[in-house]
């Protein structure tokens, strides 16, 4: 719809906004509309396509404000959660918005009550759609035209489908970040051009108008085989991040099942090979803690804290590995010195495990953190981070050759076996190690110290279940 139409029906107006995100004619309209009084069930908005030309008879002027009409208050909130909300494919945003405008009037603050379901409904509408534009800028991929012609040179071509109403909201991006490049965008919402130093918008388009492919995909499907990291590799979030409906545009897409069919080996042929980058193997528990000190393999050691060395003899038959150390280590210099270490005394004891027999370490050696004013609040170490100081962990272990090894929690598993496990399924029984030891895994104790009351009581019982087949276990394996 190209004209402008306004369409008084009886007592009520209709407003045909001529393009889908035209954030300026609804706001130009909607402030005209509240400063004559004018309630929001007595206003029909229709965009593109929309059935005003039903309403085309009559009167097609919009009431005009009187001059003493008050301002239109609107939060720079409403305004910045608004623009974005007007490009949603929802028919019913620029009602919502007219409805919120209208009720902001006589309460300023309405945006500030979460349970308001307007307010939420708008939330609703800013967050798809920047989802939504965030995507395109993510999965948008151009193909090089080959149109003979030298004078026009390279053109690269993009076919992509958006939910939303976002190519307008999206056009400054991809005229800074492609600036030097000549290229198209084609959606089925209409297109955009850039020449270089022009952008011009153009009408709808068709997948079939976008290049299939072009010569160097090749190149960026090796590349991005080489880069497929399998040990971050979480398909419930990169589907999240990554849905299949996008893939079909995605030259790279075609190799994503056998790669996440193949991650698992990868990723323990990669943490393997990641041990090259460190130096040859220490072969003291002196060498360790010397060079653990000195390590800045990944970011937690180059926060402000030091390295935490494990302790207890070097012939243990019993090595207990938490996740890392806590703030009160960390000052210390002491794997569990502090609440969790206190508490897993006192369950060791009841187990009729003598901890000063127990060889006492962490899967990652710095405490991560982050500050807080004078505090200095913990942070769970990555997947990354942990596969990193394996080095340091099966180091520990190799020289201390412990029958057993008790994980204390998920990180700890998997500084162990290099893979993520459930404690609540692997609890309880013993898991191989390729030296011919075993591992048992439990909860960290500082899991027991965020819980109260009866799953407190619960929880506690089966750490001492594990604690106590951990010692029945070392009895066996003694005699």
């Amino acid at each position: 719809m190209t004209a402008l139409q306004h369409v008084k029906f009886g007592t009520y107006y209709v407003v045909a906004v001529p393009e889908a995100d035209d954030f300026d004619f609804w706001r130009e309209r909607a402030r005209g509309l509240v400063q004559c009084d004018v309630p929001p069930d007595r206003v029909a908005w229709v965009e593109p396509g929309g059935s005003g030309n039903l309403f085309s008879h009559g009167d097609r002027g919009l009431p005009v404000p009187p001059a003493d009409a008050p301002p239109v208050r609107a939060s720079k909130a409403f305004v910045q959660l608004a623009r974005s909300a007007i490009c949603h494919s929802d028919p019913e945003r620029f009602a919502l918005l007219y409805r919120l405008l209208w009720r902001l009037q006589a309460n300023p603050r309405l945006l500030e009550d979460g349970a308001d379901p307007d307010v939420r409904r708008l939330d609703e509408l800013a967050r798809t759609v920047r989802r939504d534009i965030h995507k395109m800028r993510a999965f948008v991929r151009f193909r090089l035209v080959e149109d003979g012609d030298e004078e026009v040179g390279e053109h690269y071509v993009a076919w992509f489908e958006p939910e939303h109403h976002i190519l307008r909201a999206n056009a400054g991006f991809f005229v800074r970040r492609f600036a030097n490049m000549k290229w198209s965008i084609l959606t089925p919402q209409g297109s955009l051009h850039w020449d270089g130093a022009v952008l011009e918008e153009g009408p709808p388009a068709r997948r079939s108008d976008a290049p299939s492919g072009d010569p160097t995909e090749d190149l960026w499907r090796k590349y991005y085989a080489s880069i497929f990291n399998p040990a971050r590799l979480k398909i419930g979030a990169m589907l999240k991040e990554m849905p299949r409906k996008y893939w079909k545009n995605m030259p790279e897409a075609a190799l994503i099942p056998e790669l996440v069919a193949g991650a698992q080996s990868r990723e323990s042929q990669m943490v393997a090979a990641g041990t090259l980058e460190f130096d040859e193997k220490p072969d003291t528990l002196e060498a360790i803690d010397k060079a653990i000190h000195a390590c800045r393999k990944c970011p937690i050691g180059s926060l402000d804290n030091h390295a935490v060395m494990g302790e207890g003899p070097q012939d243990a038959a019993l090595m207990i590995v938490g996740e890392q150390p806590g703030d009160q280590e960390d000052l210390a210099g002491r794997p569990f010195v502090g609440p969790a270490g206190q508490l897993l005394d006192r369950h060791l004891e009841n187990a009729g495990i003598d901890r000063r027999a127990v060889y006492v370490t962490n899967a990652v050696k710095h405490f991560k953190f982050v500050p807080r004013g004078k505090r200095r609040l913990h942070q769970s170490p990555t997947a990354k981070e942990i596969d990193t100081c394996r080095w340091w962990v099966e180091s520990e272990r190799a020289i201390v050759q412990p029958k057993l090894v008790l994980a204390l929690g998920a990180s700890a598993a998997r500084g162990m076996l290099g893979r993520t496990v459930s404690i609540s399924k692997a609890r309880g029984a013993p898991i191989p190690l390729e030296d011919g030891s075993e591992l048992w895994v439990t909860a960290h104790p500082s899991y027991l110290l965020r819980l109260d009351g009866a799953a407190r009581e619960e929880q506690s019982r089966l750490f001492n279940a594990d604690l106590a087949a951990v010692k029945k276990r070392l009895a066996e394996l003694a005699g």
